[in-house]
Formats: C-alpha cells, sequence, structure tokens
C-alpha cells in the first residue's frame, strides 16, 4: 500500500512516468510483473491502490526502488502534476455539485488543453472560497476565534512582548504613547506615515510597500479607532509576519492579532499592571481611571483590562459592547456569564438582556460616571460597570463585568442597583407582555428599516471587502514622483 503521505493519484503518474521512460507498455509491464494490463491501468489512473509485494515487482522491473515509487516528492513532470491537479478538482464537492461529466486526461489530450481546464478549476475554486465568506460563514469563523481566544483569557504573550520591545526601543517610558513615539517607531522600520483625506472607502489604512509609506485618513474616525492606534495595526501588520489572507478565518485572525498588538502598544503590559495592581490592592479598580491614564477611548481600555485580568490579576470577566437596539456588537467572556447565541455559536446580533447594565445604562439621564448594577442569573450574581457613548452610527454602551466574589475589588460595588435575569429565555424579556399582545398583535402593521449591507455584497479582492481597484488607483495617485 503506499504510505499516508502519497495518494494514489500521484503513486500511479509516478508509476506510469518510470514506465513510459523504460519503454514499456502496460502489457509488457503485465507480463514481467505477473498481474493484468486492467490491473495497471487501474493503478496508473489512482483508483486502485498496488499490494506491497506487487509494488516492489513494479519498482525492480522499472529499475527503481518502491521509496521513488512512494515519494512525497512533486510529480515527476509537468503533465503529471496537471493531470493530479485536474483528478482532484474532479473529486472535488464543489466539481461534483456542477453536475458535470469528468474530463479524462488521456495521453492523446494536449497539454495545452490540460493546462486550460486546470486553470478553470483553480478560477472556479477561487471563486468559490470568495463566495463562502457570506455573513454565515463569517460568523462561524468569529464565533471561532473568540472560542479560542477565551480558552487563551484573551491573552496573547507573545505579542504582549513584541509590543513592550518595540515601543521601549521606539523612546517610551510611561503614560500615554504619543503620537510622534509612533511615527517614530514607523520610521524605525523604514515607513513613514502619511495623513490624507482621500483614503479608499473600503479600507481604514493602506500601505505602500514599495515606497515605505503608510496612508492614515486626517482625523480620527467613528466607533473610537484612534490614529495611534491605526498606525500601529497597519506597523502590525509588518512585524507580525503576516501574508495575504487565505481564508476569511485567516483574515479575521490577522485583524484579531494586529488589533492586539496595538492594543499591547497604547497600554504596554508593565505599565498597566503597575497602574492597576496597586488599585486592586486598595479596591479601586475603574476602567475610567485606566482609559484616562492611557488617553485612550473607553472601549479600548476595557478589552485591553479582559486582556490582562486573568492572567495577570486572577480576575474572571466578562465584556459587552451593545447598539442602542440591544444587539451585541462584540462580548468576551471566561466568568460563567450566559450570552444569547444563534445556531452557529455566534453571539454579534443578539438581543442583550433588557434588565443587564448594558441596557439599563441607556435609560439614565447623566451618563458622565460610570453606572454599576448587581444582576442575578441562573448562572450566579455578576457585577457590571456600564459607560455609554455615541457615534454618527448611534448610541453604544461598553460594559466590564466579573462575578459577584470578585466585585470587591471595584469601585462602585456599594451600589444597591438589583436587577435579575433569566435569559437567554424568551419569557425573560423577549416576548411582549401578554396583554399588549393581545391588543395589538392583529393591530398593528409596523414597516422595519431597511438594512441594505445584507444585500450588497461585500467588493471583492485579494482582502474581504477591500475593493482593489480603488485602491491601486489611490496608490498610483499617491506614489512620489520618481527621481
Amino acid at each position: 500500500m503506499a504510505d499516508e503521505h502519497t495518494d494514489p493519484v500521484t503513486l500511479g503518474k509516478r508509476i506510469r512516468h518510470f514506465r513510459t521512460r523504460a519503454g514499456l507498455t502496460l502489457a509488457r509491464l503485465a507480463e514481467e510483473t505477473g498481474t493484468t494490463a486492467s490491473q495497471l491501468s487501474h493503478i496508473e489512473n489512482g483508483r486502485r491502490e498496488p499490494r506491497l509485494s506487487l509494488l516492489q515487482s513494479i519498482a525492480t522491473t522499472l529499475g527503481t526502488t518502491a521509496a521513488d515509487l512512494l515519494e512525497s516528492a512533486p510529480p515527476p513532470d509537468r503533465r503529471a502534476a496537471l493531470e493530479i491537479e485536474l483528478h482532484r478538482a474532479q473529486s472535488s464537492p464543489l466539481f461534483a455539485s456542477l453536475g458535470a461529466p469528468a474530463v479524462r486526461p488521456t495521453k492523446s489530450l494536449p497539454i495545452q488543453v490540460l493546462e486550460s481546464l486546470v486553470a478553470l478549476h483553480r478560477e472556479l475554486a477561487r471563486r468559490a472560497a470568495e463566495a463562502i465568506a457570506t455573513p454565515e460563514e463569517a460568523r462561524r469563523a468569529n464565533t471561532k476565534m473568540r472560542l479560542a481566544m477565551r480558552a487563551a483569557n484573551n491573552y496573547l504573550p507573545e505579542i504582549e512582548e513584541l509590543g513592550e520591545e518595540v515601543i521601549r526601543k521606539a523612546g517610551y517610558t510611561s503614560g500615554a504613547l504619543t503620537h510622534s513615539t509612533v511615527s517614530s517607531l514607523a520610521r524605525s522600520l523604514g515607513f513613514e506615515i502619511i495623513h490624507v483625506p482621500d483614503l479608499p472607502h473600503s479600507t481604514r489604512t493602506v500601505t505602500d510597500l514599495e515606497n515605505g509609506r503608510i496612508y492614515l485618513p486626517p482625523a480620527s474616525i467613528p466607533g473610537g479607532h484612534g490614529l495611534r492606534s491605526l498606525a500601529l495595526q497597519a506597523i502590525g501588520h509588518r512585524l507580525l509576519g503576516h501574508t495575504q489572507p487565505t481564508s476569511y478565518g485567516d483574515f479575521l485572525h490577522q485583524r484579531m492579532e494586529i488589533a492586539y498588538f496595538a492594543a499591547t502598544c497604547l497600554i504596554p503590559r508593565s505599565a498597566a499592571l503597575e497602574f492597576l495592581q496597586p488599585r486592586q490592592r486598595a479596591k479601586d479598580l475603574a476602567i475610567e481611571d485606566f482609559r484616562d491614564a492611557f488617553g485612550v477611548t473607553h472601549d479600548f481600555a476595557a478589552v485591553r483590562f479582559t486582556n490582562l485580568a486573568t492572567s495577570h490579576l486572577d480576575l474572571p470577566v466578562h465584556y459587552l459592547r451593545v447598539n442602542e437596539d440591544g444587539a451585541l456588537f462584540k462580548g468576551y467572556e471566561n466568568d460563567g456569564v450566559t450570552f444569547t447565541a444563534d445556531v452557529t455559536g455566534a453571539i454579534e446580533g443578539q438581543p442583550v438582556c433588557r434588565h443587564w447594565a448594558a441596557r439599563a445604562a441607556f435609560a439614565r439621564r447623566t451618563r458622565t460616571t460610570e453606572f454599576h448594577q448587581y444582576t442575578d442569573t441562573p448562572k450566579g450574581t455578576f457585577w457590571c460597570s456600564t459607560q455609554t457613548g455615541a457615534t454618527d452610527s448611534g448610541e453604544f454602551s461598553i460594559t466590564l463585568g466579573v462575578p459577584f466574589a470578585h466585585a470587591k475589588w471595584f469601585r462602585g460595588r456599594e451600589t444597591k442597583r438589583r436587577a435579575a435575569s433569566t435569559c437567554p429565555e424568551e419569557s425573560c424579556c423577549r416576548l411582549p407582555d401578554e396583554a399588549l399582545s393581545e391588543r395589538w398583535q392583529q393591530a398593528s402593521w409596523p414597516s422595519a428599516v431597511s438594512h441594505a449591507q445584507i444585500l450588497g455584497p461585500l467588493p471583492s479582492g485579494r482582502f474581504p471587502g477591500v475593493d482593489d481597484t480603488e485602491v491601486y488607483h489611490f496608490l498610483e495617485a499617491n506614489a512620489p514622483e520618481p527621481e
């Protein structure tokens, strides 16, 4: 039998190559090895695997060894390589779904035809891979990554070390990381940061690798992505050795890594712990203080806190960013709190309980300080601290919470506000009052907002959602004049 590293098709093509080189017909090789021509034909076409004794006999007759035939190296010639690739393409579920007949690559089939068929199959596979970046596939990929990060307590020590090293070399000492230090870091890597008003609509930054330029918008974009963070994320691609993503999951993973790298630079681990640990001992932890100490957004500070909380402060935590309509934009937990999830396991876009602090905070009038609440759930009681904000697209809330036993470390633990939630049970807050339902179910006809983004396809290019044509025109227009 072929070993686990050599598939039957490759083995068959290698046997055919050595047989042709030896000038033997199938009938002559069959006669020499004590088998039949039809048996050898099946073997050469990858439809049957030879017994080891027969393989050794074939190798001896062809003047080679069984090890050479089983070699997992590339196919022996270009034609064999094309035939193998065509066979694999025509054996795939994608080809089967077409209901088209397979083309048998006989000796009389011109190699130009083989080249054309293989090229068509490659393009078909590329388009299919591009098409699976649907909302459902994206949600599955994102869920897989979220679960992996939960297993790691949202902590990546290798990137922590990298971030700490590069900013220290760039001159960082303490406090908030300045724009000038970020620019210095970019220059040390051979890049110049340039702010432009006409970035392609489908991009956040564009890096010109040929001319050593990182293009950024002229001011912070809505949603809390500061210019320092955008620049550091662009730099992160280079320092983390990223290559062109091969799948939507790969793209999401790279995005997560560069965001994590930017966080380690804007709030370095050593400086963060120097700030947080004394406040934990004093039972005075507060995200708003952490935010202000490093000059970042509340959201950024809350996420960065989750990176360090479990590994360095022994605190299990949960985090939510919730839109004003009550939908979860993003979330993380390793403390047992339960998020509503869809059938794929995705939590993004799912409704957050109306009784949770993440939604209750929208109702208060004074929002300059954090909002605190205890919530009783079937999984236990949790303490939460919530801050609200707004962008052009609407209001949102940022929540950082811990189990009841760990509330003692935080400012706001003395709150008397308490609520109860049984979500994700629908009876908790998602089903309308029975009397109201009876009154209005047949007497109402609301017109829903059109969510155009779920209907229009994303631009398709080398990177998910990026319009290549727009990017290339931008780079050409902004490239420096040749000297």
